[in-house]
């Protein structure tokens, strides 16, 4: 089934247009389902300036359906999904800002770290990060309590409904869900994303409790010794010395 908007058959007088190569100013003739064209003049290629890629952001037939993805767009995809991702963390943890905060922190943590330490998905490494308390509330609300226990039951079907409604792939659900449920507990054999995202927490947690109690070498020193990944020590260190008195 062809997507409607790039059924021609809905189309409207404008379905083909001009615009102007920002390169060399000559003028590029636009189809309405084209991605991309390649200007006569110059032969830079150009994005349709009136196509809506939000789609194509999550959508896992993207490439089907647009043929091969412009670079830029390549590259805006991963950042949509985590935008849409963290919002989604913020719409449900509502006026907990303390848990919004802490959540942001470490898929900020966890995306340096992605992006140093090789074999990773930045992807499930990102939604992870947002997503891997998400647990807590129905926690305290079922049990009256946020052990670890308790988020790593209750986090997954939240993580699951939040992502299904985002139209993530299915392998990334579960791949994240997976990781969710037991985030605070690493197992004997673990993929690159679960350590990524542990370190991350690591570094956010020990960062948080130490904005006002002093750290000191030592403690930073045998907290990096914990880390599971070189690019997580790499960034402790560099996060974390700031604190050390």
């Amino acid at each position: 089934m062809q997507c409607p908007g790039q059924d021609s058959r809905y189309w409207s007088g404008e379905a083909v247009f001009e615009s102007k190569c920002p390169h060399c100013g000559q003028a590029v003739e636009f189809f309405k389902d084209d991605s991309q064209r390649t200007c006569r003049s110059c032969g830079r290629k150009l994005l349709n300036p009136k196509m809506d890629f939000g789609c194509a952001s999550y959508c896992p037939y993207a490439e089907q359906c647009l043929g091969s993805l412009p670079p830029e767009l390549a590259i805006a995809k991963g950042g949509l999904f985590k935008n849409k991702v963290a919002a989604s963390m913020r719409s449900y943890f509502g006026s907990d800002s303390r848990r919004i905060r802490h959540a942001e922190a470490v898929a900020e943590q966890a995306e340096i770290i992605g992006r140093q330490e090789p074999g990773g998905d930045l992807l499930v490494i990102i939604a992870c990060g947002c997503l891997h308390d998400i647990g807590i509330k129905e926690a305290e609300r079922k049990f009256k309590s946020s052990l670890p226990r308790y988020q790593h039951s209750e986090g997954p079907p939240v993580a699951r409904e939040l992502l299904t409604a985002l139209k993530a792939q299915p392998e990334l659900i579960d791949e994240v869900c997976d990781i969710i449920g037991h985030h605070h507990s690493p197992r004997e054999t673990e993929t690159v994303n679960f350590k990524v995202l542990y370190d991350a927490d690591l570094i956010v947690n020990m960062a948080e409790e130490h904005q006002e109690k002093p750290l000191s070498q030592q403690q930073l020193d045998k907290m990096i010794s914990l880390m599971l990944t070189q690019a997580g020590a790499k960034q402790a260190r560099a996060a974390l010395q700031k604190l050390v008195r």
